[in-house]
């Protein structure tokens, strides 16, 4: 797995499909090289900002700061494609390395292994789809109800192929698979005395004030129409709850709250308020989120909080849940990450690409930790919310024509959706939201022709 995998990805082509070269113009051949994946998601020019924390937090030198950012917007696309091709027997997509350059997808037939390795990627044959996985995760879930502060946490591990359920106690599991049905050959056990809690107590990473009662984090600003907020977690706040910046001047209003089942709510701000792409990384300096492509396990991650800053680590598992004492949330991101009260509700990005808001998590940024945040896309589309970003244009668009199925800006899209835009069919590849000038044609990173 090289940087650029020039020679792979003609490879590539040529083994997963006709469908991605067929009907393409002739002179399709001397248009402009459609921009990388890196290009595409602001990883070929990142922020110094995030390159020292990089640099810091994961041992890396700048170079390799660099190289492991480009080269998981690239495995991005690569898996996205892949996992389209496999369907069914698609069993996950991770990348490792001090720079992220192996990427490895999974299946559950070995006579995908040429078309994966040929596709830029490493092959793993297992034995249970990613589907079933969750299929499992989701039985597991079912059965928590009293058991839930025993068995806080449970999430797919694409991995190691297993469905992990975190207990503190052997017994604890034992007593969670049993109730949920489930065979024990798919569940792994972690028994670990951490309980995770809800992180109690508009550039995002700034701190706001719940009833002049509770301090959060702000996540990511946000806009409904002409409405301007911001993104932040569901526990902070109910709706109708009030809010005040950090400087305690009056901010807004909770216009939406779920918690637990979810962790997500967005603030409705007054007009002393104006919504900017900008998040609070190390030593007050601002980092602009430019889109919110959602990263790969393994990839490096950072979050800004007003308790304890910019901090950096690497994303674990997706589509986890986790059982706090007010409840449990389901759909969250596990990671390495370390939080502290307070820090609930800010925000975690890769590169440039918003991930989500924290939710809770166990340790602190003295020894360690482990948290967790409710991924940004699902927050976006159930609200009906536009992510504000450095690359906004002229704002949200119908879709094409007028029609269901038509590409548009501000839509969330999830890897396998299928769009029209200029008579074209695309297929999407990474899990995002559409921004102003990232149309199918333009985007290769995130939309594969048909």
């Amino acid at each position: 797995m090289v940087h650029r995998h020039a020679g792979v990805g003609c490879a590539a082509l040529t083994v997963l499909g006709a469908l991605v070269l067929a009907g393409l113009p002739e002179a399709a051949a001397v248009e402009p090289p459609a921009p990388t994946a890196a290009e595409t998601l602001g990883a070929a020019s990142p922020s110094p900002v995030v390159l020292r924390a990089l640099e810091r937090d994961l041992g890396l030198t700048d170079a390799q700061a660099r190289t492991r950012l480009v080269n998981e917007a690239e495995a991005g696309a690569r898996a996205g494609r892949l996992q389209n091709a496999l369907g069914k027997r698609f069993a996950g997509a991770w990348v490792r390395g001090a720079t992220s350059a192996d990427l490895t997808v999974a299946t559950t037939d070995a006579a995908d292994v040429a078309a994966i390795e040929a596709g830029g990627a490493r092959a793993a044959v297992v034995r249970t789809a990613l589907k079933d996985l969750r299929k499992v995760k989701v039985k597991l879930d079912g059965a928590v109800s009293g058991r839930a502060l025993d068995t806080p946490v449970r999430y797919v591990d694409v991995r190691t192929n297993r469905v992990t359920v975190q207990a503190t106690s052997r017994a604890a599991a034992d007593r969670l698979v049993a109730a949920a049905g489930v065979g024990r050959g798919v569940v792994n056990v972690k028994v670990s005395a951490d309980r995770p809690r809800a992180l109690y107590d508009i550039r995002g990473g700034d701190a706001y004030y719940i009833d002049d009662l509770a301090r959060c984090s702000v996540g990511f600003a946000v806009t409904k129409g002409d409405q301007q907020g911001f993104a932040t977690a569901g526990h902070c706040g109910e709706a109708g709850a009030r809010t005040a910046g950090y400087n305690r001047v009056d901010q807004g209003t909770f216009q939406a709250s779920v918690f637990p089942g979810q962790d997500m709510a967005w603030v409705g701000v007054n007009s002393d308020w104006i919504a900017t792409p900008d998040v609070e990384g190390e030593g007050d300096q601002n980092i602009q989120t430019a889109g919110s492509v959602q990263a790969l396990a393994g990839a490096a991650i950072c979050r800004s909080g007003s308790t304890s800053g910019w901090h950096c680590g690497t994303i674990q598992q997706h589509d986890t849940s986790v059982s706090y004492a007010e409840g449990t949330v389901d759909g969250v991101t596990r990671t390495t990450v370390c939080a502290e009260r307070g820090d609930s509700g800010g925000p975690y990005v890769s590169g440039t690409q918003a991930q989500g808001v924290t939710s809770g998590g166990s340790g602190d940024c003295t020894r360690g930790g482990t948290t967790f945040y409710q991924p940004i896309n699902p927050l976006l589309g159930e609200y009906g919310l536009t992510l504000t970003t450095s690359t906004d244009e002229s704002g949200t668009s119908a879709p094409e024509d007028g029609q269901s199925g038509g590409w548009a800006t501000g839509q969330v899209y999830e890897i396998g959706a299928r769009v029209t835009h200029d008579g074209v069919s695309y297929q999407c590849l990474q899990a995002h939201q559409a921004q102003g000038g990232w149309q199918p044609a333009r985007t290769p990173a995130l939309w594969q022709r048909l």
